[in-house]
């Protein structure tokens, strides 16, 4: 089972992986690092992030036959390619103002630090939530406090054994 953990900059995406893998689940953040690459725009205008698609393509078939769980978390122009083999898409949502202050804030990601980053976050979260939302298949709202959060997470791919907020042969912390 693959679940892709999506939503705008600030939503809490990273922490959210973080905390899962302290559970014992294997995650992957695509926002960063050898997972995507910028494709410039047909007229010249700019560039979209993308997924370098046959890393990620190579990351779900490994999972696909392992049986085991994994959460990719990324927000990238080519996912919806993807979407057909995620068990879930979940949107991770909060308010803009709370977006805005929680990048501001941030110390491990320094994406939002710029007005025209913070103008950027705005944009998207006009633009391209929106189509997010349309194909998300959940969406939790991250003012929640952070423990439901991830359990909210966790249940998706728990088996009936295995609840969250009890100790599994994964090591979930509860």
């Amino acid at each position: 089972m693959v679940v892709l953990v999506t939503g705008m900059s600030g939503t809490g995406k990273s922490t959210a992986l973080r905390l899962l893998g302290r559970r014992g689940y294997r995650v992957v953040d695509t926002d960063c690092g050898e997972w995507v690459h910028c494709v410039p725009h047909p007229d010249g205008t700019g560039a979209e992030r993308q997924w370098h698609e046959a890393r990620v393509d190579a990351l779900i078939a490994d999972h696909e036959r392992s049986g085991e769980p994994l959460f990719i978390a990324g927000t990238v122009w080519n996912q919806e390619k993807f979407y057909p083999r995620f068990a879930e898409v979940v949107l991770l949502s909060a308010p803009l103002p709370v977006m805005l202050a929680r990048v501001a804030a941030r110390d491990d990601n320094p994406f939002g630090k710029t007005a025209e980053e913070r103008e950027r976050i705005i944009a998207d979260t006009t633009e391209v939530e929106p189509r997010l939302r349309k194909s998300a298949t959940l969406e939790i709202d991250t003012r929640a406090p952070l423990s439901d959060v991830v359990d909210r997470l966790a249940a998706l791919v728990a088996t009936p054994r295995e609840q969250p907020g009890r100790t599994s042969s994964r090591g979930d912390l509860g």
